[in-house]
This record gives C-alpha cells, sequence and structure tokens, in this order.
C-alpha cells in the first residue's frame, strides 16, 4: 500500500506552438513591475498566475489541466523553475510546455521537446515500479524572471482527485490562482475548504448536466515557518477533493464514509490469504502447546520477521491489491500490503484473529473529518480475545528489527482504517507519551587542576526516543554509529575514547543504551585562580526569538518525553567549589523543569536535571509565555560552577 515515492520538483513541458510564442513576443506577459510591492516582501518566488482544473468525465477516467506562471526572484527559489509531472498505466501526459519570461516580461526561451527527460522514479527499495517522471530545467542565471508552464494529465484512477493548494511553500507570493472542478451531476463532488481567506467561498455553477465548483485566491502574502508550529501545509489554504463513486481496472467502489473505502479496500483482497498446506503445518506446530494468546502471537512475528523480507511491488492496481500469501510463502519478499496478508494469514493458522489497517505513515495524521483515501501504508491489528483484559497487538510487517506490538514515530499516535468484513473503521494506534519516550543519562565528569576533563556517560532511551538510535545500531556497522553520534556532539575539542550502542532491557517499549567515554582537554575554562564548569554535558537548550510581529501559528509540541539527567562531578585536590547554580523549579501548562547541583558528604557534586513535556498545542496568543519558559531553561542550563584553587 506504500506509495512510490518522488521528490517534487513540479512539472515539464514541451514546446509551445510558433503563434503562441509571436503573441507573448509581442505583449509582455509578467513583467516584474507589475508585482504589488506587499508581495516581494519575504518571497523568494511569486506565483503570477495558477489556473488549476480538474474535470471528472466518468466514474473511471478524469482530467487535470494546470497553467502556472512564477516569478523567480533569486536564488533561493530558483527551484520554483525546476519541474516534473509522473505518470504510469493509470495516468498519460496529453501536453507539456514551457516557456521562460525575462523581467520585463518578454519570451526568451521556449522549452523544446529535447529538453524534456523522462526518468525513472524508482524509490530505491521497490522490485518492480511503473512510475516515471518528464522532467525539465528552466532556471536561469540571472533574477528576477518567470518561467510558465501548462500541462494535462489523464487519469483512470479516480480514487484519488487533486487538491489544491495555491501556497504550497514558504516564502512563496501569490498574485493569483483558481480551481476548478467540473463533474457530471450523477457524480457529485466531494470537498472540504481549509483556511480560505476572508470572503473567499465556492462558486457553484451549473453548466446543463455538469457541476461546476470554483475557488479563487489573490493577493497572499509570502509566510514564513515559524518555530514549534504546525507543518505549513496546516497553515495556507486548501480545498481538498474526493470522489463519491470511481472504479479502478474494473474495481468499482464508493466514497462516502470510512466505511465505504474499507470495504472496497477488503473486498479487493478478499481471500488472498490462503496459505500452503505446509506453511499451515509449520505455524501450527510453532505454537503447538502454547495457550497464552500474546506469545503465540509474538513467535508468529518471529517467524514472519525471520522468514521474509520488504521489496515494494508497485504496478498498477498492485498499488491496492496484494500479492497472495501463498506467493509470499514461496518467495520470501513482499510490499507492505503482501506482508501484512501473508502475517495476519500466518496468526489464522495460529487460530488468532487478526486485521489488515489502512495508515498514514511518516506524515501527519489524517484528517479524520474528510474520509477519503490518505494512506501509505499498512499494518496488522491484532484484537486479544482471549486475555483476561481486553488488549490490542500492533504489528509492523516490513521489518525484520522493529519490536514486538510497537509502532514508533513511523505510525504510532494517530489513526488508522481498519479492513473488517464489514467495512472500514476508524481506530486509534498506540499512544506513546512521556512515560513512555524516556531518556535517562548518568555521567560521571572527573575535572583536573588545569580545567581538562574525561567523562563516562550511559544514556538510556526509551519508546520515540530511542527510533532513529535503533536505526542506526541496526543499519549501520559500529565505527559508522561512532561517527554519528560523534557529529551530534556539543563540544568543540573531544574524542572518544569508548564507544557502545546496544538494545536496553525487555519493556514494553523498546529501548537503547548508548555508552561513550570523553577526553575533554580545557573543558572548563580557567581565569586566574577560579575555573567556571558548566554542569550540564549534553542536554542544553537553546532560547527562541521572539515573535516579529503577531505569531500567526499555533504552538505544536508533537511528542511528549521526559528527560532526566545525573552528574556526578569529581574534583581534584586543590579545588573547591566557591559558588553553586541557585536551584530552579519551573511549573507551566508548556511543560516542568527542575535543575539543581547540591554538594555531596564524599567531595563530590551532584547536578540533577528533570525536563517534562507534553503533546499539546497552544494558542498563538500563548508564544510569549512559551518563548519565557525556553528562555528560563536556557538560562538555567549554561548556569555555571565556579571553583577556586587553594594552597594545598
Amino acid at each position: 500500500m506504500r506509495r512510490p515515492f518522488f521528490a517534487v520538483l513540479a512539472l515539464a513541458l514541451s514546446p509551445s506552438s510558433p503563434a503562441a510564442a509571436a503573441v507573448a513576443d509581442a505583449f509582455p506577459r509578467y513583467p516584474i513591475d507589475n508585482v504589488p510591492l506587499v508581495l516581494l516582501e519575504n518571497a523568494h518566488a511569486v506565483v503570477r498566475t495558477d489556473e488549476q482544473t480538474l474535470t471528472v468525465k466518468s466514474v473511471g477516467r478524469t482530467v487535470e489541466t494546470v497553467r502556472r506562471a512564477v516569478t523567480i526572484l533569486d536564488e533561493a527559489g530558483a527551484d520554483h523553475a525546476t519541474q516534473l509531472v509522473y505518470y504510469d498505466q493509470f495516468h498519460t501526459v496529453s501536453y507539456l510546455r514551457g516557456t521562460v519570461y525575462n523581467a520585463d516580461g518578454k519570451a526568451v526561451r521556449q522549452l523544446r521537446a529535447a529538453d524534456i527527460h523522462d526518468y525513472s522514479l524508482s524509490d530505491g527499495f521497490s522490485l518492480a515500479n511503473d512510475v516515471r517522471g518528464k522532467a525539465a530545467d528552466l532556471r536561469q542565471p540571472t533574477y528576477p524572471y518567470t518561467v510558465e508552464y501548462e500541462y494535462e494529465v489523464e487519469s483512470s484512477n479516480p480514487l484519488f482527485y487533486c487538491s489544491w493548494r495555491p501556497q504550497e511553500q514558504e516564502q512563496l507570493a501569490v498574485e493569483s490562482a483558481s480551481f476548478r472542478v467540473l463533474t457530471p451531476r450523477e457524480l457529485p463532488l466531494r470537498y472540504q475548504e481549509q483556511r480560505l481567506p476572508a470572503g473567499v467561498a465556492v462558486e457553484h455553477s451549473q453548466q446543463g448536466t455538469t457541476e461546476v465548483y470554483q475557488w479563487e485566491v489573490r493577493n497572499l502574502v509570502a509566510v514564513e515557518e515559524e518555530n514549534d508550529a504546525p507543518p505549513l501545509a496546516e497553515l495556507t489554504p486548501a480545498v481538498l477533493t474526493a470522489p463519491t463513486a470511481f472504479e479502478v481496472q474494473g474495481h468499482a467502489g464508493t466514497l462516502t464514509s470510512w466505511q465505504t473505502l474499507g470495504q472496497w479496500t477488503y473486498d479487493l483482497n478478499a481471500g488472498r490469504d490462503e496459505l500452503p498446506a505446509a506453511v499451515k503445518a509449520r505455524i501450527a506446530a510453532l505454537v503447538q502447546g502454547v495457550a497464552d494468546e500474546r506469545t503465540r502471537i509474538r513467535k508468529v512475528y518471529e517467524f514472519l520477521q525471520a522468514n521474509t523480507r520488504y521489496i515494494s511491488i508497485q504496478l498498477g492496481i498492485g498499488g491496492w491489491q496484494t500479492f497472495p500469501a501463498a506467493a509470499v510463502a514461496a518467495s520470501g519478499y513482499g510490499d507492505c500490503k503482501a506482508l501484512t496478508n501473508y502475517c495476519k494469514a500466518l496468526l489464522q493458522a495460529a487460530d488468532v484473529k487478526s486485521y489488515c489497517a489502512l495508515v498514514l505513515a511518516d506524515e501527519p495524521d489524517i484528517r479524520t473529518e474528510f474520509p477519503s483515501n490518505q494512506f501509505n501504508h499498512v499494518v496488522l491489528c491484532v484484537p486479544l480475545t482471549k486475555a483476561a483484559k481486553a488488549d490490542t497487538v500492533w504489528l509492523e510487517c516490513t521489518s525484520q528489527t522493529t519490536a514486538f506490538n510497537y509502532m514508533g514515530s513511523f505510525t504510532g499516535n494517530r489513526h488508522a482504517l481498519l479492513l473488517t468484513p464489514t467495512g472500514g473503521k476508524l481506530i486509534r494506534t498506540p499512544r506513546y507519551g512521556a512515560n513512555e519516550n524516556r531518556r535517562e543519562r548518568r555521567a560521571d565528569l572527573y575535572l583536573d587542576a588545569q580545567g581538562n576533563a574525561t567523562a563516562t556517560i550511559r544514556t538510556l532511551r526509551t519508546g520515540l526516543e530511542q527510533d532513529n538510535f535503533s536505526q542506526l545500531f541496526h543499519n549501520l556497522p559500529p565505527a559508522e554509529q561512532k561517527k554519528k553520534v560523534a557529529d551530534a556532539l556539543p563540544f568543540a575539542n573531544f574524542s572518544i575514547t569508548k564507544f557502545g550502542l546496544t538494545p536496553g532491557p525487555a519493556a514494553p517499549v523498546p529501548s537503547m543504551v548508548e555508552s561513550l567515554g570523553l577526553t575533554l582537554p580545557s573543558f572548563a575554562a580557567p581565569s586566574g585562580k577560579r575555573i567556571f564548569l558548566s554542569a550540564n554535558l549534553l542536554s542544553r537548550w537553546s532560547a527562541l526569538p521572539a515573535a516579529v510581529g503577531e505569531r500567526r501559528a499555533d504552538i505544536q509540541l508533537e511528542n511528549a518525553f521526559a528527560y532526566s539527567d545525573t552528574v556526578r562531578i569529581h574534583v581534584p585536590a586543590g579545588l573547591k567549589p566557591e559558588s553553586l547554580p541557585a536551584p530552579v523549579k519551573l511549573t507551566t501548562a508548556f511543560g516542568t523543569y527542575s535543575s539543581q547541583v547540591q554538594a555531596l558528604p564524599d567531595g563530590t557534586l551532584q547536578y540533577v536535571r528533570q525536563l517534562r513535556m507534553p503533546v499539546t498545542r497552544f494558542a498563538r496568543t500563548e508564544y510569549a509565555g512559551y518563548v519565557e519558559f525556553r528562555r528560563k531553561i536556557s538560562t538555567a542550563d549554561k548556569a555555571q560552577v565556579v571553583f577556586v584553587k587553594t594552597d594545598s
């Protein structure tokens, strides 16, 4: 179910007609002097016009046309002049055209057929992928200039209608943009408007038996992404669209609810979970005598991980219909649909019922209020029916290393569409909060009289905090793991004398343990008889800038976590602490923080820092308070211990 990955450069074009070129030469099209000054502020590019039209021809065919002109103001906006349009057996490019205009609006170049390059858009892990792209590069050495593109794509896959996002990047202004949808009366459009400017609404009309929907925006000033804000896509205007009925390669369906979308997907894959008798017998022997349901599931999952590997298959209807389980049993490979379906069949052989679930992986959660195909991945949901307490096990079937019953940052903390014989049902994947996402660090710092230091550090990371380190451990050799960790250390001068990265103890969520030995020359700054040392070794937070003007976006804290640091500072003879930082304790809606340095009876100092943050969202009017919270943390994290040299 994973869609092919390809970078969006945008579109590529073939030559305009000679007549069109002559008209362009005679009449300046996009002179820079015509751009309102307000649109040039904080902008690297300005969309002069963007006309997007979706025409629904039938339940199984759509046509999308686009004409878009962008004035590129500087090098940072040059990507708007490189373009790509993709196609596959469902999509056909009807035409492509392109023109470059100088600052005065005079046409200086037409895109030629020879300039268009055709590429396979293989994602690097697909065994078979029929997605290709036509790409062109119309960047110019002198700014400003304008690039105009036109293209048309016919599609026989109306499961996906296009969406309209006229301002999809930061520091991009929009002078004029419009979106039209034409659809037969018997195929009414489903749409959702998001963050449209005041006074902008759909214009709905009829042309004979055709329903026409149209939106238009003008003079959208450039926006910049703000600290700890939601993704830009949640802040700029958009219109999302979806069909009410569709047909893909003879498979008809309706899309009026999550139930109907799930029903179509379930029916498309029904009956493809039959296993060879030998595999059934092997699974029966594997779980023989195992009464505990969770243990039976774990054994089957470990069998799956040991005997299969992930390879994507993206050919036609194969984007949605799985390979039969028997084919996976024979080959040992499959994509996310095939491996999940195979695991479902294996569990069925172990007398455990499970359900495939569609999910939007590695991206923000779906828009639950707008049923549509927003998914790119499939996982397995296993309700425990024989346990004393109701529970659910979730399985990521594409990985040989993902822990049992762990979704992580890839598919956790979001909604999934459960596929059942009676249709789709929205449910939530596991949520990982501060109790699961922990980082616990203990360090011993040994200081000498000249301010040099050595340190031994042990860091335990759990839940989402360990995801990246688990990837390092499983995908890179130790030398490269060490380099990645070294690159992230905040010291100007250091060497690693010891390094280890290992899985942590068994727990409900996985963990990783990092062991470090460090040599830190000139770590503490000397000044006469005194030495200044920051007790916070590795967990310093930076302050945030105050908002320039009015804050536009809410504050979004995506992942909850709990950090704990304990540093024991071993002081040599001839040094004694002269001044310790005052204890700090902060309790706010944004989170809680505390730090303290204490002298212990054995002559060492102990620094303890605690930070706990929720996953939540605050109104933009709270930003000043959040900035102050971060400022106080930053100040406390930089506080120094002052040592003075004694005569002894």
